[in-house]
């Protein structure tokens, strides 16, 4: 009866019938097991470690270890229990999902449609939410004549796969150059030309024209400037934006020559990423506390702050340095869009607009949240900002176009609230959007999406899960810091990919979030501000003047709300962590690792930078909780002496020294987190040559290369992380020479992969290839956009209204 079923995805499915015929006393023995443990998900440690557990013989259970159904556990995320079916979710390689389900009683084996596996999952929750007819997202069909790679090693390169794709077609086809003409004669700014005018109407004009201009600028000598010959080109259809001498004019017209003649993906790449084409951005990051001093460590504001900052600092220079080249003389700006709020807390958060110091041409534009009740005054977390941000949007919309006397030509959102409004505002002004997430809140929550009614009524994650799916689909392009973060590990489930299928039941259900594989999908990694963040050896350059108040926040024997515990050996190493006091960043966590292991509390003290001391000072409710944990742990594990709780820092300048400080006594970082998205922290840390152990989960796993860069410790195992500590300095102990060893290799990490310079660069030519993409392609995603707006409308709005306005849930 279920042949027709069967037959669908046969892999996973014979695999389970093949051990079904081979092993079948452990394999019934291994199931059975799984079932006993009731109505549930199983998680993978639970699949495996239930493995060693099964009825049989030595010899059974080995083979049945050996042979390819352990191959479908160890690749299995998880496991759906209602007796007597086990249902298993397998993925044997990031991006790829099959799903298989066994009845344990008749020994039946069927494989699942993602659709028919959710469905399956949600009977956990409620048999009620079962109903036949159920909203299912699909975008699949949207995406369905896409191109996209099919290799998971190839995730996260999405700008190069979109150029080999784009520059084979052109090479195929030589009918798809019209539409790089049609781009090339559409560049303007404020209604002047660039590029190009009316004398070029066709590619072969275009390549007359070309082959002239070649020959008069070989003529001249290389450092001419553009206004010597403007007129001789202009006179052959060549506007300003080609460049600012006769040799960088040559560089643009040789690539496009090249591209004419024989495309390929580097010229292509290289052409587009030097066009005039960005030169007003906005980037939206409405929660929290948005500001240049004394912000850290307020509620909702820790590295997304300080990302871009350093972001839009070397974004300006990055668009001076090319429109130079190109030869213009226009003024750029950046605005970072963010909230105004009134009861600003000492900080400059109630001021309209705020020029970045460092910068010439970018300012923070603060728009103030408001409803029916007017505006509102004090902060709200970001879990509660959902019901403000349309009329956010609509009021943005109106101060960017009076700021730019226009529309800007690209929008960046951080995070789901400020990729929210500016997938609004791409729609609506036609520009290139880019998301960046910084952290999808579904990976950081286990189980948040099946159970969440149980989130609901603290976090609102049904509107944040809806907000994202919209984003990540209505963006042009998306960046990450890491691969992790879109497609995990082999054994871990990326932050992206995670959207790619689930159920919020009684709500909807998702068959097709979003695909991994999508080139929209781009790994560019941040750095640390160089100016702040520098190696401790650099000893003309550190700021000895703070030595003095830094002395005082780590030894100062007096007790307050700044700072508690004492350090009463001051020879011995520090060990030290800097993060916001929440349950993710886990610094109990790390307080009460240390506290237990008395081999590391004999070898180093522990210094930790985070949140308030008192707990009267938070409005936080994660916050009041860490809070009230970690004068518990002082107590339990009687610290003092050996411990030094300092409250949040904002001072960039003194924690960029406190680096080094804490590198002088030979110490180490640490980020105990049970997720990072990247880890800033991590890469500052490093930066200043402080040995660095982080956590294994997220981006810092990538960032360092266990035993040679630092190391990599795993929260959920927090007294092996201790082991891990305690014989690292208890080998520096030996031999000193062991420190510098891994301060030198995290420094050479560093300088490969993770500076602003390289950043910038990247993302202006993201810019320019995405909007080329965007224009040539007419394949603007109208269908997906016309889908999204329906699910804006008729389902995210209305989730909105769920929650509640501040004023109604103030403390």
């Amino acid at each position: 009866m279920a042949a027709p079923k069967l037959s669908r995805i046969p892999s996973i499915r014979e695999r389970v019938e093949d051990t079904l015929s081979v092993h079948r006393n452990e394999l019934v023995s291994l199931l059975s097991r799984y079932v006993a443990q009731g109505k549930g998900i199983l998680q993978p440690h639970v699949l495996i470690d239930e493995l060693d557990n099964i009825f049989g013989d030595d010899e059974g259970r080995q083979n049945l270890r050996d042979g390819p159904f352990s191959e479908v556990i160890k690749s299995a995320q998880e496991a759906i229990v209602l007796p007597p079916f086990v249902a298993i979710a397998v993925r044997p390689r990031p991006g790829v999902w099959e799903y298989v389900r066994v009845n344990v009683y008749e020994l039946s084996v069927e494989q699942l449609s993602v659709s028919e596996y959710l469905h399956f999952k949600e009977e956990l929750v409620d048999a009620a939410f079962n109903e036949r007819f159920v909203l299912e997202l699909d975008f699949e069909p949207f995406n369905a004549t896409f191109p996209r790679p099919n290799r998971s090693s190839s995730i996260g390169n999405g700008v190069q796969f979109l150029n080999r794709h784009l520059s084979s077609s052109m090479f195929r086809n030589k009918d798809c150059l019209e539409p790089l003409l049609d781009f090339l004669r559409a560049h303007k700014y404020k209604g002047h030309l660039l590029m190009l005018n009316d004398r070029i109407q066709s590619i072969s004009r275009l390549q007359s024209s070309l082959s002239k201009a070649e020959d008069h600028l070989s003529k001249l000598p290389p450092d001419t400037p553009f206004s010597q010959f403007e007129y001789v080109l202009q006179g052959m259809g060549f506007e300003k934006g080609w460049g600012d001498t006769a040799e960088h004019v040559l560089e643009m017209m040789h690539l496009l020559l090249d591209i004419l003649q024989a495309p390929d993906p580097s010229t292509l790449e290289k052409f587009l990423g030097r066009l005039p084409m960005v030169f007003n951005v906005v980037i939206l990051s409405p929660h929290g506390y948005f500001g240049q001093a004394n912000v850290l460590g307020l509620p909702d504001t820790g590295g997304q702050v300080v990302y871009i900052l350093d972001q839009v600092r070397a974004l300006e220079n990055e668009m001076l340095l090319r429109i130079k080249r190109q030869g213009l003389d226009i003024s750029p700006k950046i605005l970072i869009v963010t909230r105004l709020i009134p009861d600003a807390k000492g900080t400059t958060c109630n001021q309209r607009l705020e020029r970045v110091s460092g910068t010439e041409y970018t300012h923070i534009l603060r728009v103030p949240f408001r409803s029916e009740k007017g505006i509102l005054r004090q902060w709200i977390s970001r879990f509660d900002v959902w019901p403000y941000l349309e009329t956010f949007t609509e009021d943005v919309g109106s101060e960017i176009t009076a700021e730019l006397q226009g529309f800007p030509d690209f929008i960046i959102g951080n995070y789901s609230d400020g990729n929210l409004v500016a997938s609004l505002l791409a729609y609506k002004m036609g520009i290139t959007q880019c998301t960046i997430a910084h952290a999808l809140e579904k990976t950081k929550y286990p189980d948040s999406d099946i159970y969440w009614k149980k989130f609901d009524e603290k976090y609102h994650f049904s509107c944040q899960f809806t907000a994202d799916l919209i984003a990540m689909n209505n963006a042009d392009f998306i960046i990450t810091s890491t691969y992790q973060e879109i497609a995990g590990t082999k054994n871990t489930v990326g932050q992206y990919e995670s959207h790619t299928a689930f159920t919020l039941p009684g709500l909807y259900r998702v068959v097709h979030g979003i695909d991994v594989f999508d080139p929209k999908f781009n790994i560019v990694s941040p750095g640390a501000d160089m100016d702040i963040y520098f190696p401790y050896s650099e000893k003309q350059k550190r700021l000895t003047a703070l030595h003095g108040s830094i002395e005082q926040l780590l030894f100062d024997p007096e007790q307050n709300d700044e700072h508690v515990g004492t350090l009463s050996d001051r020879s011995k190493p520090i060990v030290f962590s800097m993060a916001r006091l929440d349950h993710v960043k886990n610094m109990t966590g790390l307080v009460e690792c240390y506290g237990k292991n008395s081999r590391l509390r004999e070898l180093v003290n522990l210094v930790v930078v985070a949140g308030y001391i008192d707990v009267n000072k938070s409005k936080d409710r994660e916050e009041i909780a860490e809070i009230e944990k970690m004068h518990e742990l002082m107590k339990t594990y009687k610290l003092d002496g050996q411990f030094r709780w300092i409250a949040a820092q904002t001072n960039r300048a003194r924690n960029g020294e406190l680096y080094r400080y804490i590198a002088d006594t030979k110490g180490a970082f640490v980020q105990p987190a049970f997720y990072e998205a990247f880890g800033l922290t991590v890469v500052e840390a490093m930066t200043c040559g402080l040995p660095t152990f982080a956590t294994c989960h997220g981006g810092p796993a990538e960032i360092i290369e266990h035993g040679a860069s630092g190391f990599h410790i795993d929260p959920y195992h927090p007294d092996q992380a201790a082991e891990l500590m305690a014989d690292f300095f208890g080998k520096c102990k030996e031999n000193p020479s062991h420190w510098k060893k891994i301060s030198d290799g995290g420094l050479k990490r560093i300088y490969e992969r993770y500076t602003w310079k390289i950043y910038s660069e990247r993302l202006m030519t993201l810019a320019g290839v995405y909007g080329f993409w965007k224009y040539v392609s007419k394949l603007e995603r109208r269908e997906t956009r016309r889908y999204l707006e329906m699910f804006y409308i008729l389902k995210f709005r209305d989730l909105v209204k769920s929650v509640p306005l501040a004023s109604e849930n103030q403390h």
